[in-house]
């Protein structure tokens, strides 16, 4: 008998038992927006359908067009970052990005989103991060909104990225690639979020062999800046980049998200595999990844949190790693 006083065994949580995917379900059930919803269905767990996950697909795509605008672009927060129905290079990029997930990045919804990318473009042919009409709706705060923005590789890279790889063709392109290669090329000191979208646009863009020079001559860069944490074990050793938020630091895994980006070179095997672990690891209780940034109101971070676990998760079984 036991003693008396003596705390009972621990009793394991119901949850521990589940694989990483039985979890992050609960999670999206519990918390996530209509779209995040039927693009995890989509990616865990419809495509097995006879239809080749045709339906699924369908299924994504309108909840999509709930964020769709008159102008062929995107609002209604699609991206939590900008609040408010009026559209935005960010919430085109977004669309961009979950249409090619679905593998429907082409056709006449690429045209209507390059009509409105060329509407809304700097004298440069590139895209503004944020377009003025922002003004008046909610905002994070530290978003700059300004009457005549520039060009941004930020906001112009991964969507030119996207429109290539699916051999979109459209006159606005032209200007817009040409841009985007000059920052490319003209980068030294920078961010991991301009890094990112440089990889973006450099792992669409047709030119290979100029596409992998770049990265390479970027990937040093990013270990010369420390703008990637190579070893998660030392996070408190690891410097944030400049105007990052307390403690937003920026992985291996987040730079090449697939083994097949030009970035899985800048790091080595053993590198990737910390990433990876410390990716895996990041799943919290709730069954949801946590999110980036300076949190600046409820309601976005918990918007933000299921696309972040449905990244992840697409990461992890990109590389091959036990999901469930």
């Amino acid at each position: 008998m036991a003693e008396t006083g003596a705390f009972p065994a621990a009793v394991p949580s119901p949850a521990a038992a589940l694989s990483p995917l039985a979890r992050a379900e609960h999670f999206v059930w519990l918390t996530a927006r209509v779209l995040e919803q039927r693009r995890f269905a989509y990616h865990f767990l419809d495509c097995a359908a006879g239809d080749g996950g045709a339906a699924a697909a369908d299924a994504v795509e309108a909840a999509l067009a709930s964020y769709a605008t008159g102008d062929g672009g995107y609002g209604y927060a699609l991206d939590p970052t900008l609040r408010g129905p009026v559209s935005q290079p960010l919430h085109t990029g977004h669309a961009l990005l979950v249409l090619d997930s679905i593998r429907r990045c082409g056709g006449q919804r690429a045209e209507r989103i390059c009509r409105y990318l060329s509407a809304v473009s700097t004298a440069e042919g590139a895209l503004p991060a944020v377009h003025p009409g922002q003004r008046g709706y909610p905002a994070a705060p530290f978003v700059p909104i300004v009457d005549d923005p520039p060009s941004e590789l930020l906001a112009t890279g991964p969507v030119v990225g996207l429109l290539h790889r699916n051999e979109v063709w459209h006159a606005w392109l032209f200007r817009a690639t040409d841009f985007c290669w000059a920052a490319i090329e003209a980068l030294e000191r920078s961010h991991p979020y301009e890094i990112r979208a440089a990889v973006a646009f450099l792992d669409g863009v047709p030119d290979r062999p100029r596409a992998r020079a770049a990265a390479d001559r970027i990937g040093r860069l990013v270990r010369e800046q420390r703008l990637a944490v190579l070893d998660p074990r030392d996070l408190a050793g690891h410097p944030v980049p400049p105007g990052s938020a307390p403690g937003e630091h920026h992985f291996a895994h987040d730079f090449a998200a697939t083994p097949e980006s030009l970035a899985r070179s800048w790091f080595t095997d053993e590198e990737m595999t910390r990433s990876l672990d410390f990716l895996a690891r990041e799943q919290q209780e709730d069954g949801g990844w946590p999110g980036r940034g300076r949190p600046w109101a409820p309601g976005t971070a918990l918007e933000s949190r299921p696309i972040v676990t449905v990244e992840a998760l697409r990461t992890l079984r990109a590389y091959g790693r036990p999901i469930g």
